[in-house]
Parts: structure tokens; sequence; C-alpha cells
């Protein structure tokens, strides 16, 4: 019997043998043809993530990305051959083997194993902020129609039930602030997004309690109000550095989002930063005008508003497109 499991189908030349397994009347081939197509599949996933991630800082370089997709490819071919793989092999499988009778796929997304599940974990990291009283927003993404939306759920990715639960939760605040600086609630939320990574590094006051600081807005002198003590990377000469920094503490993200608003929308230096509704120029923008330390800010902000983990979670979300 021949050893089927040897075939790589991401390698280009083994897509010929793969091609013959596909037409093999053996069951054994079919199984391994079905399997292979799966971590293809698998490839595609893991990649459009890697595509939605932002990218910078001084470990992100062509080498790196070229390592991340060797590895990327290895660990989908490891996925699919372990245990029953993610479903999609074993629906490939039956419909190859009852030839013409169609096979319906299944509604919603197909359970991972807890071992696969833990391997997914693409959340994104907060940026880092300058050592201005500025916080440090983060643009968005136009709303796509359903047919747009249409993406593989898999726990644990920022564009799954996390992405979509936090814009759910921000956005009445998000529309409100849009209302007093002209910018669009989706950059604001996207902002929110990219300071706390979806939720999910939100600063917590001492006691462990939420501080409400969406936008992570540091508190200089004129601040009279509750604060909280961290540490935060700042850019000096270049270079990363690890500081010690007070930042504001709300009561509500209501609080946090009109603070921001009054923040922008006050100060001469975002003047150009107020009313604008291209996304790019509004990460630019809050660059130029000194609102990061980080010199890869204005590129995260604009890889957040051109990829697909907001535009995803407005779509299937409760939220109105804005």
């Amino acid at each position: 019997m021949a050893d089927f499991s040897q075939i790589n189908a991401l390698d280009p030349n083994a897509l010929s043998g793969l091609k013959r397994l596909s037409k093999d009347n053996s069951p054994e081939a079919i199984k391994e043809a079905s399997r292979q197509f799966e971590a293809l599949f698998v490839q595609q996933v893991m990649k459009s993530m890697r595509d939605a991630t932002p990218k910078g800082g001084m470990f992100d370089t062509e080498e790196t990305r070229m390592y991340q997709s060797l590895l990327d490819q290895q660990m989908s071919m490891q996925l699919s051959a372990r245990g029953k793989g993610f479903g999609l092999a074993k629906v490939i499988e039956r419909q190859m083997l009852q030839g013409r009778e169609p096979v319906s796929l299944p509604d919603g997304p197909v359970p991972l194993e807890p071992t696969i599940r833990r391997g997914f974990d693409a959340a994104v990291s907060p940026a880092a902020k300058d050592g201005s009283e500025a916080a440090n927003p983060a643009a968005a993404l136009p709303a796509a129609d359903a047919s747009s939306a249409v993406v593989p759920q898999l726990p644990g990715m920022p564009a799954g039930s996390r992405a979509r639960a936090f814009v759910d939760k921000v956005w009445p605040q998000a529309v409100e602030a849009s209302k007093a600086t002209g910018i669009p609630a989706r950059f604001l939320v996207a902002q929110a997004a990219l300071e706390t990574g979806w939720g999910k590094h939100e600063l917590k006051n001492a006691d462990g309690t939420p501080s409400y600081n969406l936008f992570n807005i540091k508190a200089g002198r004129s601040w009279n109000g509750a604060t909280v003590n961290t540490s935060t990377t700042e850019h000096r000469n270049g270079q990363p550095t690890t500081e010690s920094a007070r930042f504001r503490a709300y009561g509500s993200y209501e609080e946090s989002f009109r603070d921001y608003a009054r923040l922008i929308g006050s100060n001469p230096r975002y003047a150009a930063v107020v009313g604008q509704t291209d996304a790019t120029r509004f990460a630019r923008g809050l660059q130029a005008a000194g609102y990061a330390t980080d010199p890869m800010y204005a590129d995260k902000l604009a890889r957040i508003i051109n990829g697909n983990t907001l535009r995803v979670a407005l779509a299937a979300g409760s939220t109105p497109s804005a």
C-alpha cells in the first residue's frame, strides 16, 4: 500500500501527486487527498489571520515573515492530521465517496478540540504611547456587506466573538464622540481596539477594577481625577524602552470617549485630525502631531483600518455602518 501521508499539499511539486490521489478509487487515497485539501484551507485561514494582525517593530522583517510562513505551513499540516482535524476533510471525503450526490456543509463554525483551540491566539498587542498627555487613536474600517463578512470563525481570533463583543460594547459611546469630533465612529472603535487589544489589555486599577481608559490617555499635571500607575513602552532615539507612567481613570466608557473627544477637539496639534474621514490621513495626522513615539504607529493604524478584523466585527455585530 502506498504511503500517502508523505505527500505534502503545501509543496508545489506535490500537487501533481495530490491530483492523482483525488482521482484514485482507493478509500485510503480519497481520505488522504481530503486531508491535504483541508491543510490548504487551514493555511489560507492562518494567512488571513496574519494579514489582519498589525505588524511593525524591530522583529518584523522579510526574513521573520518568511519563517513565520513556513511555520504556519507546517502547523496547518499538523492541525489537519491531528485526530479528526477540523471536520472539513471528512466532508470532502464523504462528497468524493458519494460521487454526484450532494453533501450539505454544516451550519456555523466547526467545533475545535481544546488542544487545537489553544493554538490560536491572534490577539492584537497594545500600541506604544508617547510621553505627552495624548492618547493613541487607531482608525477603523468601512463596514462591509454581509457577503464580504464570510470568514472562518476560529475561537480565539479577534475577528470572532471577542471583537464583536468589544465593538458592541463601545459602539454607542463611539457614536457620541464621533458627533463631537467629526471623526467616523468606526475610526474611534478601531483606535480603542488597538490600544487595548480588543479589550484584552485594558488598564486596571490597583484593586483589579477597570479604569475604562480605552485610549490610554496619560494623566498630566492638569489632570485632577483618578489615575492608574503602570509601565508602558516608549520609543526614545529609535529604541523601545520601558517606563513607568500615570494614566487617567474613568468611571465608565462614556467618560473615556468624552475625554478623548475633548482632548482631540481642543488641542491645536490635532486640528488636521478633527473631522478627518480618510482613515490613512487620520492615522498619519496623529503621528505627525506627535501622538505616539512608536515610529510604526501610523502604519499599524493603517493596517487595522484596511484589515479584515474590524470589518467582520462591524458586519457581524449589531452596529450600523458608520
